[in-house]
């Protein structure tokens, strides 16, 4: 099977167009299947997961703070970007214009504005998302779900890991009865001034 240039009509194999890939012909014209590729928009009942680029990465963090599922993409090229995005049904967040022009896929969201805070104003805005989905219960750092342990529990785990390894204050441990810990890097959050005010910025994109 074949696929024929819109222009001049010389054709091309169409393996060469898997994930939606589009390529240029000698005579200038794009070429590509017209049918994108990819997940469709997710349905009102559930929550968009999200694949983000390497320049978004601030982004990714304050979208894990509102609870959505936001993997990194680290600095995979174009074409590894897609096929994650496609195998993992996600949405792909970048900044790179050029990336929907060169492959027919559904999902890809290009973020124009420059800081992260205007980012995730636009984003919650265009693609309706909720502030406050489920606040801090993801990492902000590797995007895993957030485990809850007891100051009990939390105070053997850290007797057993790695010494080098950040801990929470003695001030908050002795404090606070209730933690969340991170089962991927072991990172420890609890409730305190920093998460109200984060919240409070959350709550501030509702209201907007």
């Amino acid at each position: 099977m074949s696929i024929a240039c819109p222009g001049c009509g010389r054709e091309y194999d169409v393996t060469l167009f898997q994930f939606g890939r589009t390529l240029h012909c000698t005579c200038g014209r794009r070429v590509g299947l017209e049918k994108r590729v990819g997940p469709r928009l997710p349905e009102a009942d559930t929550r968009p997961r999200f694949l983000v680029d390497e320049m978004l990465e601030h982004l990714a963090r304050w979208l894990r703070v509102m609870g959505y599922d936001a993997a990194g993409a680290g600095g995979l090229a174009d074409e590894a970007l897609v096929r994650r995005a496609l195998a993992e049904d996600r949405m792909l967040l970048t900044r790179d214009r050029e990336l929907p022009r060169n492959w027919r896929v559904r999902n890809v969201v290009v973020v124009e504005d420059k800081g992260p805070w205007d980012q995730l104003r636009a984003l919650v805005r265009r693609l309706g998302l909720d502030p406050e989905a489920a606040p801090f219960t993801r990492c902000s750092r590797c995007n895993e779900p957030l485990v809850e342990v007891g100051r009990r529990e939390l105070q053997e785990l850290e007797s057993e890991s790695d010494p080098a390894a950040p801990t929470v204050p003695p001030g908050v441990l002795e404090r606070e009865e209730r933690f969340r810990r991170c089962p991927g890097c072991g990172r420890v959050y609890w409730e305190g001034g920093h998460t109200r005010r984060m919240l409070e910025r959350l709550r501030s994109l509702r209201s907007r």
